[in-house]
C-alpha cells in the first residue's frame, strides 16, 4: 500500500510571508496626512479609509496586482476630497503621496510563524510544492529571493498580475495536475479559494485576523472538493496527511 503524493500550490503574500501589515503601516501615515491637510473641513480617518478602500479595490479589479495601484489609490482619494471641499490639489502633496505609496515595497519581508517548518515537513514527505503569487515579477522575485523560497519550489513558481479563475486554470492545464491530488493553500477567498473550487481542486483557506477587503467574498456554492478553514499555516501538513489517498 502506498500513499499518493500530493500537488500543493501555495499562495505567498499573507500565506507564507507578511504583506498586509506593511500596507497598514503606510495607510496609517496616509490617514494622518489627510486628516491634517483637511482638518478645517472635518474630514475623518474613517471617511478617508472608506474612500481609499473603494478606489483601491476598483484599481485591482481593473489592472490586477500592479505596483502602481496602491500609490494611485492614495492620490485619487486625495483628489476626491479636494474636489469635495473645493480645495486646489497640491502637486507637492501628490508627490509626497506617490512616494509614500511606493515605499510599501521597500520593506524587508518577514515569514509567517511556521513557514519553514511547514515547507520542510511537506518537502521531506515528498509532496510536489508549487508557488503561485499575484503581483509584478520584479517585486515578487525580490521577496522570493529574500525568503529563499526557491529552495522549496525551484522552477515551480508562477507569478501572475491577474490572479483569478482563468490564471489558475491555465496553470493547472499546462502542468497536467491530477486535480484529485491537488491543493490550493491561501488566505484569499477571492483569488485562492474560489478559483480552486471552480477548478475542482482541494483548498485550505488560512483565515487571517485582519484581511484586505479585496480578498473577502461570499462563497456562493457548495465546494465540490475538500475545503478546510484554518487559522495557522502549521495546520496544513496534518490536513494533507489526513487526506492521503492510499493506492495498492
Amino acid at each position: 500500500m502506498n500513499k499518493d503524493l500530493q500537488h500543493i500550490i501555495f499562495d505567498m503574500d499573507d500565506t507564507l510571508i507578511h504583506c498586509n501589515k506593511y500596507f497598514d503601516l503606510i495607510l496609517g501615515e496616509f490617514f494622518e496626512l489627510m486628516t491634517s491637510w483637511f482638518q478645517e473641513y472635518g474630514v475623518t480617518t474613517e471617511q478617508v479609509r472608506k474612500k481609499q478602500m473603494e478606489v483601491d479595490v476598483a484599481g485591482v479589479n481593473k489592472a490586477g496586482f500592479a505596483s502602481i495601484n496602491f500609490p494611485k489609490s492614495l492620490i485619487e482619494t486625495y483628489r476626491f476630497f479636494c474636489n469635495l471641499h473645493h480645495k486646489t490639489p497640491s502637486h507637492h502633496e501628490e508627490e509626497e503621496l506617490f512616494k509614500l505609496g511606493l515605499s510599501v515595497y521597500d520593506h524587508e519581508v518577514e515569514p509567517y510563524p511556521g513557514m519553514v517548518e511547514t515547507l520542510n515537513t511537506l518537502q521531506n514527505e515528498g509532496h510536489h510544492l508549487y508557488l503561485y503569487t499575484g503581483g509584478e515579477t520584479r517585486i515578487q522575485k525580490r521577496k522570493i529571493e529574500q525568503m529563499k523560497l526557491a529552495d522549496y519550489f525551484e522552477d515551480r513558481i508562477y507569478i501572475r498580475q491577474h490572479k483569478n479563475v482563468q490564471a489558475l486554470e491555465e496553470i493547472l492545464s499546462a502542468g497536467r495536475f491530477d486535480r484529485s491530488l491537488t491543493w490550493m493553500i491561501g488566505n484569499s477567498l477571492r483569488t485562492d479559494v474560489v478559483p480552486a473550487l471552480k477548478a475542482g481542486i482541494n483548498s485550505i483557506y488560512i483565515k487571517q485576523q485582519r484581511e484586505w477587503h479585496y480578498n473577502l467574498v461570499e462563497l456562493k456554492q457548495e465546494p465540490h472538493n475538500v475545503l478546510y478553514t484554518v487559522s495557522a499555516l502549521t495546520e496544513v501538513p496534518d490536513i494533507i496527511a489526513g487526506n492521503a489517498v492510499i493506492t495498492p
